[in-house]
């Protein structure tokens, strides 16, 4: 169960209960979990954005974007923080389903107490017992429902899985959706996108291959004479062509060394901008076997580009080229 629909500087308050950590595989770094209603435990990006401690405490607003006007004026108390784990439950900050019953059911009682000293005022003539049933009236009818906004639900059967939702939508006043089936769609939205990037991406890959194999071939090309000379010296082609080699890994390590730094700061940037501006961020930094596949695909482009490189060494005719440059 999920009740939310308040946040503390834009960032959402999610009521709920501790089995909801267990999705994301969040852990308490700092602090225990919500035991009391007005408890609230930060993600690790509230904690580290808004500089909260434990045994701070803050007043929610309502809505899902930071306003001081529908400020609740009941504390909550932060008791515990998580550990980073890179999914949006960095940026949540959860307690339970009571704490967010009791923030609006002080707001609906603070009303219908107005609401009775006003009718005090204007029917001060009524007698003592009289106000005692209306008191006693209202505090039957001024307790609302307790709801929650949604609810995870597993099905135990294929069969529910098409009837269920469907059944839902057409016959209630709530919304069913299937999260595979909206992420589906959401892809097909947005996928011409990621695959326009992904063939740019590979693009350049391809480009700088070229180039490195233009790089070699005309290094190759202008030392022909040097190749040769150590060739009659003894020299075999394999050591001819790991000196190519070499070159084109130190060129190649060089500029992925050089990217590298130049996109991690680059994103690190641009996470500082969207983080100070944006609470609901999505980006993420790329885990560590990315980055050797990358690394991977990045090598065979080079042994390509050396492969192709070497063909003018292979076919040397020495006894020419030395003649021709004597």
């Amino acid at each position: 169960p999920i009740s939310y629909g308040d946040n503390y500087k834009g960032y959402r308050i999610v009521g709920t209960t501790e089995e909801f950590m267990a999705f994301y595989d969040a852990e308490i770094i700092k602090g225990h979990y919500v035991k009391e209603s007005m408890e609230v435990v930060l993600g690790h990006s509230v904690a580290e954005q808004l500089k909260l401690q434990l045994g701070d405490t803050f007043l929610s607003s309502h809505g899902l974007i930071d306003n001081d006007v529908e400020v609740h004026s009941d504390e909550m108390k932060v008791v515990g923080i998580l550990k980073p784990t890179q999914k949006v439950i960095d940026r949540l900050i959860l307690t339970n389903l009571q704490s967010v019953w009791d923030v609006h059911n002080h707001e609906e009682h603070d009303d219908h107490e107005e609401h009775e000293d006003h009718e005090e005022d204007e029917n001060h003539e009524e007698t003592i017992h009289d106000h005692n049933d209306l008191n006693k009236e209202h505090s039957k009818t001024s307790i609302p429902d307790r709801e929650v906004t949604s609810l995870l639900i597993s099905f135990r059967n294929p069969v529910a899985l098409l009837t269920f939702p469907r059944n839902i939508n057409e016959n209630t006043n709530v919304q069913a959706a299937l999260p595979k089936f909206e992420l589906d769609k959401l892809y097909q939205y947005t996928g011409v996108g990621f695959k326009t990037i992904s063939w740019i991406a590979y693009l350049i890959l391809i480009i700088s291959g070229m180039t490195i194999f233009v790089s070699l071939y005309k290094m190759v090309k202008e030392r022909t004479f040097d190749l040769a000379l150590m060739r009659t010296y003894g020299a075999s082609n394999f050591q001819l062509i790991r000196i190519i080699a070499y070159e084109g890994i130190l060129i190649v390590g060089l500029a992925y060394i050089i990217g590298l730094i130049f996109s991690k700061i680059a994103i690190r940037l641009m996470f500082t901008y969207l983080e100070n501006g944006q609470q609901q961020l999505i980006l993420q930094n790329l885990a560590f076997n990315q980055y050797i596949q990358i690394i991977g695909i990045v090598a065979v482009i080079v042994l390509l580009a050396v492969s192709l490189a070497i063909y003018p060494i292979l076919r040397m005719n020495i006894s020419n080229i030395l003649s021709r440059e004597i």
